[in-house]
């Protein structure tokens, strides 16, 4: 006959888990997310006191008169002019929100539930263009409707994607028309 070999006769099993080590890992692991989520929060704050010098937004006027175009989507938030990543966070510029855009003869109203409404006169709005990305967010091409801005002595792009994007052509004609006559005014 055989011996046959009983696992279950050894001394002793072997250890399943080291609970030290395991708890030790798994602090370690949740201190670093939270460093990291920290450092994130310093950089916006730090970035937001970069930018301290803009001055504030303007206020809608009482009547802004008839709408010429209105949208509603979401605002993805605004970078300085031609350089797509450089998001600019002062004022809640670079909080994202739902947003009700109304674009009067007096200017583009941008209404946003839990975020800073703003209001872009007139004589500040430089142009439209239709483009696909803005600091963190990428859209297939054309999917995102750029609103240039002068603010202060900056050039601001805000970036707004509508519920319906078929309308976004209609808003960079009337925008560049509305910039066009108020240059020629100038």
């Amino acid at each position: 006959m055989t011996p046959v070999i009983l696992l279950a006769e050894a001394k002793k099993s072997a250890e399943v888990t080291d609970w030290g080590a395991r708890i030790g890992w798994l602090v370690g692991l949740v201190l670093f997310i939270a460093l990291v989520y920290w450092l994130m929060r310093e950089g916006w704050k730090w970035r937001g006191t970069l930018q301290a010098g803009l001055p504030p937004l303007p206020a809608a006027p009482e009547d802004a008169g008839p709408a010429r175009l209105s949208m509603s989507g979401r605002y993805h938030g605004s970078t300085t002019a031609g350089q797509w990543l450089d998001r600019i966070v002062a004022h809640g510029l670079g909080t994202r929100s739902r947003a009700e855009l109304t674009l009067t003869d007096a200017g583009l109203e941008v209404e946003r539930p839990g975020a800073a409404d703003f209001f872009v006169p007139r004589a500040a709005l430089r142009g439209a263009r239709l483009d696909k990305g803005i600091a963190g967010k990428v859209l297939p091409e054309g999917g995102l409707l750029v609103v240039t801005w002068q603010h202060g002595d900056k050039l601001i792009d805000s970036g707004f994607r509508s519920d319906r994007s078929a309308e976004h052509a209609e808003w960079v004609d009337t925008l560049n028309k509305m910039t066009n006559d108020t240059e020629g005014a100038r």
